[in-house]
């Protein structure tokens, strides 16, 4: 299809309209959201059966998808209602960008720039992680949801998610399988362990994403054999001065 290269752009104008409608007809969310999933799959779908390459258009849909569907109820959450449109361009921004990535990675591979892909898949997740994990911990301040139900959620949310991330950096899943599993474990335990916190919850996702940060980013360097000790002395350092400001100059309930 020609006019394959135009899907990005097409993509976050229809993703704004729909993010507008769901702004104010609220209890259109669940029609709003099957429908962007439904467009992320067609696009993707596009790009794939143009493509020289074999790749599975399910791996380029997860990012997306935890994405828009992380912001959407987050943002149910937020009472000021210009930060709430300003995550939704924020929202297109990304869309364009990482529909353009992969346009680029499947179809024009000649002008593709290397690591594109890889790079807005990291950004990308991190903000994923943190838009679904504050949800999550808004869902149980407000609807008083079981934890053990919410951490479920959380656990197939950072499977797919650290699943992306190591398929992005063309980590070969059998290898990087009890990596995944690893982390998987690690970030449930602490999502658990930090719900008890007398904390908002847009602090206690914030806290939870900068460990999820320290452990994929350490992970990925040692699957990439590019480990050493002043990467692991960065990502500690930067990881547990961020937790730290966070958590001293926050509001304690």
């Amino acid at each position: 299809m020609k006019y394959n290269r135009f899907l990005p752009l097409l993509i976050s104008v229809l993703i704004l309209i729909f993010s507008e409608i769901f702004f104010f007809w609220p209890q259109m969310i669940y029609v709003i959201l099957v429908l962007a999933v439904l467009l992320f799959f067609f696009t993707i779908r596009q790009f794939t059966k143009a493509s020289l390459k074999h790749e599975s258009e399910w791996n380029f849909l997860i990012l997306p998808t935890c994405f828009f569907v992380g912001l959407v109820v987050f943002s149910t959450m937020i009472p000021n209602k210009l930060l709430v449109q300003l995550l939704f361009v924020l929202n297109i921004i990304f869309l364009y960008y990482y529909f353009r990535s992969i346009y680029y990675y499947l179809i024009k591979t000649d002008s593709y720039h290397g690591y594109s892909l890889e790079n807005i898949s990291s950004y990308g997740n991190f903000l994923a992680f943190y838009f679904i994990a504050s949800a999550v911990y808004g869902l149980q301040a407000f609807l008083d949801i079981s934890v053990w139900f919410l951490m479920i959620i959380m656990l197939i949310a950072i499977g797919l998610i650290v699943y992306q991330g190591i398929w992005a950096n063309k980590i070969d899943i059998r290898i990087g399988f009890f990596y995944i599993l690893l982390a998987c474990l690690v970030l449930v335990e602490l999502a658990w362990s930090a719900s008890f916190l007398p904390l908002s919850f847009y602090i206690i996702g914030l806290v939870l994403s900068i460990c999820y940060y320290m452990l994929v980013g350490l992970v990925k360097f040692y699957l990439l054999e590019k480990l050493d000790k002043r990467t692991i002395k960065l990502y500690l350092v930067f990881g547990f001065i961020s937790i730290f400001t966070v958590l001293f100059t926050a509001r304690w309930m």
